[in-house]
């Protein structure tokens, strides 16, 4: 027996934002597989599926990325319904391609279902649009992380060059990421937000401006964060500003 293997992005934390195609494969699954930071809530409608955690996290153990696509290969091969269920989109920093292509290879049949990825949850939770007229014609989704035994990526290009950049996988590298877009040319000024659990109630931002993002991203919790930059956020950025520092006159 062969089945199928559906890589189902989890979207960005809220259970209400997954699909209808997702929460509906959920419920049919015999088997998920998951990243770490998935929702409980989400797991728990897959009521009937073995639920087997295969997440990665920077400096924590990691499971090994051929491990899990044999692990697909195995479970398609026992069950008709399988999910690999991917935090945000499965096609976005999800390393999705690799599994298609040992699947494929495995003649194993695959269907991705989309979800909202992190970036489009921060700036709805922001109320700030990733582009604007006169402001911000592209945006760049980029990430300075690298896989071992991997050649150098060149992400500072694209976010240089980019009116808004969202920078995944980051938030602990801020340091350098701030140093190294300063040296690439990117202002010190430059409005930036970090957004930690976007769509969660435990969802929270900080604003600030570049030279700060170290600062901005001290101290988060063990949820999944994206960083924001461009002058989309300038305004949103000030009004804050301006709350703060009415709330110390206050206080």
């Amino acid at each position: 027996m062969k089945g199928k293997v559906f890589l189902v992005g989890a979207g960005p934390g809220a259970v209400d934002l997954l699909t209808l195609r997702a929460a509906r494969l959920l419920s049919e699954a015999e088997v998920v597989f998951h990243d770490a930071l998935v929702n409980a809530e989400i797991l728990a409608l897959a009521a009937r599926a073995k639920l087997i955690p295969v997440g990665k996290r920077c400096g924590r153990f990691s499971t090994a990325q051929t491990f899990i696509n044999k692990q697909l290969i195995d479970a398609a091969r026992k069950h008709p319904v399988i999910v690999r269920l991917k935090g945000g989109d499965p096609m976005l920093f999800g390393r999705a391609q690799e599994e298609i292509d040992a699947l494929t290879a495995a003649g194993i049949e695959v269907e991705v279902v989309p979800g909202i990825t992190a970036a489009l949850a921060a700036s709805a939770s922001l109320k700030v649009s990733l582009t604007r007229r006169g402001v911000a014609r592209n945006v760049a989704f980029v990430t300075p992380r690298i896989g071992k035994m991997e050649a150098a990526s060149d992400w500072l290009a694209s976010a240089v060059a980019a009116d808004t950049v969202v920078i995944y996988m980051g938030a602990g590298e801020a340091g350098a990421i701030a140093l190294a877009l300063i040296e690439r040319g990117r202002s010190a000024s430059t409005p930036v937000a970090v957004i930690e659990n976007a769509s969660l109630p435990t969802e929270h931002w900080r604003f600030g401006a570049l030279r700060n993002l170290p600062a901005l991203a001290e101290n988060l919790g063990a949820g999944p964060a994206v960083i924001v930059l461009g002058q989309v956020l300038r305004e949103r950025a000030q009004a804050e500003a301006t709350v703060r520092e009415l709330l110390r006159q206050a206080g």
